[in-house]
C-alpha cells in the first residue's frame, strides 16, 4: 500500500530540512517538499527528528553463538540503539578457511532480526593475489588487516594486489595491534602512506566499534546509499527522535551518542522494530547483505 510521510524533519549537516516521502512497497519512491494534491493516506512526523538507521561494526559475534546470547547482544547493541544493519568479521589464519568460516557465520546469523555484512580479518602475510581473488569471488565487502609492524607492509607486491582486487575493490581496513600509542601512530602513518601511494582501495583509519559508520566508510564498503540514507529509491529504514530545541542543531552521531533516551521509533525496511522501550525481535527477518560494487557512489 502506498502512502505519504509528510513534514519529516530530516537532520543533515547540523540542520533540519522538512520534506515529504512517497512510500511504495517499503521503499522511498519520491521525495518532495510536500504532496498536497495526493489523496493517499498521510502520516505526519512533524513532531520528530528523522534520521537514517545506523550501521555499526561489532566483532564480538561468534560463529558458534547460542540463540539466547545472540538475541541479547543484538537487542542491547543494535536494536535499542537504532541500528538495523551491522558489520562483523571472521578471523582467518589460512586462505582455505575462508569459505567454511564465512559460511559458519552466515548460518549462525540466520536468526538475526536485522541485516548484516560479513568481512574477514587476516594477518598481513595473507595479502596475496590468490587470497584477494578468493575474497573477490566470494564478494567479501571488507578485509580487515592486522598490522603489528610498519615493516610488514614493505614486501607486499602492491601493484599485483591492486590488479587482483579489480574490479570489485573490497577495501583493506587496518587493525593496528601494537601495545604502545607511539607505535600505533607510526604503523598507521605507514599504512596511509602505502595505501595512498599505491592507490589501493582502503580505509586509512581504524574503524571504531559500536559507533555509527560514516558515509565515507559505508561508500567504500559498497552499501551507501542503499543503506544508511534516506534517498529516492532506498529502503525505508529510519529512526525517530523526540524533537526539542536542545537537540535541534547537532550531528547525527551526536544523537546516537548523547540522546539515546530520545529515540522513540525504529523502522527497518518498512516494519516497526522498536516503539518506545519495546523491541520487536523477529528471528530471520534480517538479510545477509551482498555488496555488488564497493565505492560505486561518489560522495
Amino acid at each position: 500500500m502506498a502512502y505519504i510521510i509528510e513534514n519529516a524533519q530530516i537532520l543533515k549537516d547540523r540542520q533540519l530540512k522538512t520534506c515529504s516521502f512517497l512510500i511504495q512497497e517499503d521503499r522511498i519512491a519520491a521525495i518532495q517538499s510536500n504532496f498536497k494534491r495526493s489523496s493517499l493516506m498521510k502520516m505526519n512526523l512533524g513532531q520528530f527528528i528523522m534520521t537514517p538507521t545506523y550501521i555499526l561494526l561489532n566483532s564480538n559475534i561468534s560463529q558458534h553463538e547460542s540463540f539466547p546470547k545472540l538475541k541479547q547482544l543484538i537487542t542491547n547493541q543494535f536494536l535499542l540503539k537504532g541500528c538495523t544493519t551491522f558489520l562483523t568479521y571472521v578471523t582467518l589464519n589460512y586462505e582455505y578457511e575462508l569459505h567454511s568460516k564465512v559460511s559458519e557465520m552466515e548460518t549462525s546469523l540466520n536468526s538475526s532480526p536485522i541485516d548484516f555484512l560479513i568481512g574477514v580479518r587476516i594477518p598481513v602475510r595473507m595479502i596475496t593475489q590468490s587470497f584477494i581473488r578468493s575474497c573477490k569471488k566470494k564478494k567479501i565487502p571488507a578485509i580487515f588487516v592486522e598490522v603489528q609492524d610498519a615493516t610488514e607492509l614493505a614486501n607486499i607486491p602492491w601493484s599485483w594486489i591492486k590488479d587482483a582486487m579489480f574490479p570489485f575493490n573490497s577495501p583493506l581496513i587496518p587493525i593496528i595491534s601494537c601495545s604502545e600509542k607511539k607505535e600505533v601512530k607510526l604503523v598507521l602513518s605507514k599504512w596511509k602512506e602505502v595505501m595512498v601511494n599505491e592507490k589501493i582501495p582502503a580505509i586509512l583509519e581504524e574503524i571504531e566499534e559500536n559507533q555509527p559508520l560514516s558515509t565515507a566508510i559505508l561508500n567504500k564498503i559498497g552499501i551507501y546509499p542503499y543503506k544508511g540514507s534516506l534517498m529516492n529509491g532506498t529502503e525505508l529504514s529510519y529512526n525517530l527522535y523526540d524533537h526539542s530545541i536542545q537537540i535541534g542543531k547537532v550531528e547525527q552521531a551526536d544523537l546516537f551518542q548523547y540522546h539515546k533516551d530520545r529515540l522513540t521509533v525504529t523502522v527497518h525496511r518498512g516494519k516497526i522494530i522498536r516503539s518506545g522501550k519495546v523491541v520487536s525481535f523477529k528471528p530471520g527477518y534480517g538479510e545477509h547483505v551482498k555488496v555488488k560494487t564497493p565505492s560505486y557512489f561518489s560522495i
